[in-house]
C-alpha cells in the first residue's frame, strides 16, 4: 500500500509538470506574437515602410502620444502613414534601436527603444521612448501607448 501510495503521488507530480509545461509552452507560443509584431513594427519603421507598419494595425487603433496630445487619440491606418510620412520628411535618416523587449502578456509588450536622426538644420536628436503595445486577438496592434519627454529639455 505504501509503495501504491508514492506511486500515485509521482504519478501525480509527473502529470502535474507536464500539465504546467504544456500550459507554459501554450504560453511562450502566444507571447510570442506579441513580441514577433513588435519586431516587425520596429523593423518597418526603420525601412521607412510606413504602410507596412501601418498594416501591423488594427484598422483603426488607439495612440496616446505626446505629440498627438494628452489623450487617447484613435488613428486609422492612412493617418499613422501621414504621420509618420510626415516626420520621415523632417527626420530623412530616422531610426529606432530596441534596447529591450518586456513581454507581458499574450496580447501586451512593452518596447523600451531610442529614436534617432538629424534635423534639416544638420542638428542630431536622440530620444529614449518606451511604448506599451497591446494586441487584438488576430495579433494586430490596437493600442500604441508611447511615452517621451516632448518638452524639448534633453
Amino acid at each position: 500500500m505504501k509503495h501504491s501510495m508514492v506511486l500515485i503521488i509521482a504519478l501525480n507530480l509527473i502529470i502535474s509538470c507536464n500539465t504546467a509545461d504544456e500550459k507554459t509552452e501554450q504560453n511562450v507560443k502566444a507571447d510570442s506574437t506579441a513580441v514577433n509584431t513588435a519586431h516587425a513594427l520596429f523593423e518597418k519603421f526603420n525601412a521607412h515602410d510606413w504602410a507596412g507598419m501601418a498594416a501591423l494595425y488594427t484598422d483603426t487603433a488607439d495612440f496616446k502620444d505626446p505629440s498627438l496630445g494628452i489623450t487617447i487619440v484613435k488613428q486609422t491606418r492612412h493617418q499613422t502613414i501621414a504621420k509618420y510620412t510626415e516626420l520621415n520628411k523632417i527626420f530623412a535618416n530616422i531610426k529606432d534601436s530596441v534596447v529591450a523587449m518586456y513581454n507581458v502578456n499574450a496580447n501586451t509588450v512593452v518596447v523600451e527603444f531610442v529614436s534617432k536622426g538629424t534635423a534639416p538644420d544638420g542638428s542630431k536628436f536622440e530620444l529614449p521612448i518606451c511604448s506599451i503595445l497591446t494586441l487584438n486577438d488576430k495579433g494586430l496592434i490596437q493600442k500604441d501607448y508611447t511615452y517621451y519627454d516632448n518638452s524639448g529639455n534633453r
